[in-house]
């Protein structure tokens, strides 16, 4: 088996489902602010971002869009 090759074969990463799913609820704290001004909460380490926050801020929010490495949501009530 000498000589061969395994070049050009990629592994294949395994990514978990993110722990949130739309219109899902939490109670969360702020914790950061993003790029865009948004404020940036964690559930399980995964990043939430909810605009019309500040950092400290400790917040309702439903969860409005999902992606893989991080999640939109809304401040509610």
């Amino acid at each position: 088996m000498e000589g061969r090759r395994f070049e050009g074969r990629q592994k294949k990463r395994f990514s978990p489902q993110p722990p949130v799913k739309v219109g899902e609820r939490y109670k969360v704290k702020i914790e950061a602010m993003g790029k865009g001004g948004d404020g940036i909460a964690k559930i399980r380490g995964f990043v939430i971002f909810v605009p019309k926050t500040q950092i400290g801020d400790e917040v309702e929010i439903v969860i409005n869009n999902v992606k893989q490495k991080f999640a939109f949501a809304e401040v509610i009530g």
